[in-house]
């Protein structure tokens, strides 16, 4: 008699779907929530609604990029996953900018400059601040990482310090003002400044695309990367230019969304299942996208309205943040 092998016989390996194919599963995703976010509930004046859901979805998408690309491109050349590009104090100067400006000028702020200055202006502040920093920092022989970082850090706190301390002497009104412009909405942002935002965004994009291969040599750290004749310093300092650019931006158009790019950027790592950046970089924007226009999607027709998408996504990646931090500290 012959014996039966087949139980014994070892099941064959589950096949795992390749980066390109989780690309194609995420853009599809992505594709249907903006398709089912212009189209849903759509009656009334149809030219009114969609003029105002393709702003709105506008926004997003330059937020998905910015917060995204920002935080992969940072957490890179930090090797650290638990770094986000707010820790250099950028969206703590851009509270401290919109808080002086009302406590010395008035509430409406630079009005002579118009809508599009004072975005301009803003921006600019914020990317003359870390070309400072950065030019201070790394003016030296070699890169030293982590006194950018607690420098940054410092700056936020001494941010964070003056801006409560005019807060607290600021009337109810203008404090009231204050806290609609330094708490991250996406309905607010004026036609004018989402054209200039994605004209900006469009040529980072651009040029992070060509530095693609670049990254993945950055991310094996200095020593690796000098020695396959990489320039370090200058590389981690166009880098750094850039986050602070896509950072600027994204704040200045919808207000601080601290752990916005953490998210996604975790979240990509995990579903992309590559270190390799062409498939990082793309997967992190169809991961934002996902997150913010989805999620926009859930609040307004299926909870009716009942919270604020950056209060969730805040909540979310602050609760991600304290398990990384604490998974790290446990190993």
């Amino acid at each position: 008699m012959q014996a039966d092998t087949s139980l014994s016989a070892p099941l064959p390996a589950t096949r795992k779907p390749s980066p390109q194919q989780r690309l194609l599963l995420l853009g599809a995703l992505a594709l249907a929530a903006i398709v089912l976010f212009m189209t849903v509930n759509l009656h009334g004046n149809l030219r009114y609604i969609l003029v105002h859901r393709g702003l709105i979805l506008a926004t997003m998408l330059l937020v998905a990029f910015a917060a995204g690309t920002g935080t992969l491109l940072f957490q890179t050349i930090t090797s650290n996953r638990i770094l986000t590009p707010s820790i250099m104090g950028l969206e703590a100067l851009f509270i401290l900018i919109q808080t002086a400006l009302i406590f010395f000028i008035d509430a409406d702020g630079f009005r002579v400059l118009g809508t599009v200055g004072k975005f301009l202006c803003e921006t600019s502040l914020l990317l003359l601040f870390s070309v400072m920093l950065y030019r201070w920092l790394l003016a030296g022989r070699g890169v030293d990482l982590h006194k950018v970082l607690l420098v940054g850090l410092v700056f936020g706190t001494l941010f964070r310090s003056l801006s409560g301390l005019m807060q607290r002497l600021l009337a109810p009104g203008e404090f009231a003002v204050l806290q609609g412009r330094v708490f991250a909405t996406f309905t607010r942002a004026a036609p004018e400044i989402i054209a200039l935002s994605a004209v900006i965004v469009l040529l980072a994009a651009v040029v992070i695309w060509r530095m693609r291969h670049l990254l993945d040599v950055l991310a094996l750290g200095r020593e690796a990367a000098v020695n396959l004749g990489v320039a370090y310093q200058q590389k981690v300092m166009t880098v750094l230019l850039l986050v602070s650019l896509l950072v600027a931006v994204s704040t200045v158009l919808v207000g601080p969304l601290t752990f916005l790019g953490l998210l996604v950027a975790n979240l990509s790592y995990q579903i992309i299942g590559s270190h390799r950046h062409q498939y990082l970089l793309p997967g992190v924007i169809l991961t934002g996208i996902i997150t913010l226009v989805g999620g926009q999607l859930v609040l307004e027709r299926l909870l009716n309205r009942a919270g604020t998408l950056s209060v969730v996504i805040e909540f979310a990646g602050g609760a991600l943040f304290l398990y990384l931090l604490i998974r790290k500290t446990t190993k």
